[in-house]
């Protein structure tokens, strides 16, 4: 029932759905129990992938004679020293791995990883992961070569030359910086196939706004244009305003007194973020050549047709 002890049936409970790739919240509410005693259960026994009912009932009626016959065991130094649940570690470490999972870590890359970031020293052997999971050396290798090539693992070897794999404290800040630099890539790959496709169609249309929403996300994640450039995307478009045709990057950098490479700066943040120059918009007119345009999402298809139909002034 539910708050007492987990019977065999319950175990077989959670080992079918630990092979249905349950997760420690769904098997615990389908039992009617707290999260926390299937993830200690499952951490205690095996872990997802070494979970067994029949063993894991057989250890835990082990343990409990042990306890009885040992009431007064010390608890291990490092639970003194720190004041930690084993059971608990053990558990929170499942829970974490279970919420990578969630967000699409492979299951064993993410038991590695929550192994790691919660080990003190942030670095443990081959040796020393395969002990703390219960797993396979290869299991291990595995995992490490798919964290490695996310930037959040890498290697080096110890005085005794044994193999250490590290999570380093500023993992997150490089693994936010490389993210960074993807959507990036992603902008300028749809930018380009916007060029080609043409923005006046569906595909250019879909590809422009997926540049857009891109280098959005990645200047976000940098920290955004700064005021400087904001001001400087702003004055190249006054500029074309003022003109009223278009221009290209030598003709701006000679009217405004800017070296080149800055009118080119300041047109690439006014084309990846049309918000600093609302309600007009930069728009390339040819080759090599900008203008302006009213930003097309500021006014619905009926109110440019009545401007269309509205009289010129005399």
């Amino acid at each position: 029932m539910p708050g007492g002890r987990l019977t065999h049936q319950d175990r077989q409970h959670i080992a079918a759905g630990l092979v249905e790739e349950l997760g420690y919240a769904e098997i615990a509410r389908q039992l009617g129990r707290p999260t926390s005693t299937i993830s200690r259960e499952v951490a205690r026994n095996g872990g997802p992938d070494g979970y067994r009912a029949d063993q894991a009932h057989q250890a835990t009626g082990r343990r409990a004679r042990r306890r009885k016959q040992a009431p007064t065991q010390e608890l291990p130094a490092a639970v003194e020293i720190y004041g930690r649940d084993p059971d608990a570690t053990r558990g929170f470490v499942e829970q974490f791995a279970a919420l990578m999972v969630q967000t699409g870590l492979p299951r064993m890359a993410a038991r590695v990883l929550a192994c790691l970031v919660t080990t003190d020293s942030g670095a443990l052997t081959a040796a020393e992961l395969v002990q703390h999971l219960w797993v396979s050396p290869a299991s291990v290798s595995k995992a490490i070569g798919y964290l490695e090539g996310l930037s959040l693992v890498r290697r080096e070897r110890d005085p005794r030359r044994r193999e250490r794999y590290i999570i380093d404290d500023d993992v997150w800040l490089r693994t936010w910086i490389t993210s960074s630099r993807t959507n990036a890539m992603w902008a300028d790959a749809a930018e380009q196939g916007a060029a080609i496709y043409g923005a006046g169609t569906r595909a250019g249309a879909r590809l422009n706004h997926m540049g857009q929403f891109f280098a959005r996300l990645s200047e976000d994640m940098a920290g955004g244009p700064t005021e400087v450039a904001i001001d400087d995307s702003r004055t190249v478009l006054a500029a074309l305003v003022h003109a009223g045709e278009a221009l290209t990057v030598d003709q701006l950098a000679t009217a405004l007194g800017w070296p080149p490479n800055r009118v080119t700066n300041a047109l690439h943040d006014a084309e990846r973020r049309p918000d600093i120059t609302d309600p007009v918009a930069l728009q390339r007119a040819e080759p090599g050549a900008y203008t302006f345009t009213a930003r097309p999402d500021r006014l619905t298809t009926r109110q440019r047709e009545a401007l269309r139909a509205c009289p010129a002034a005399e």
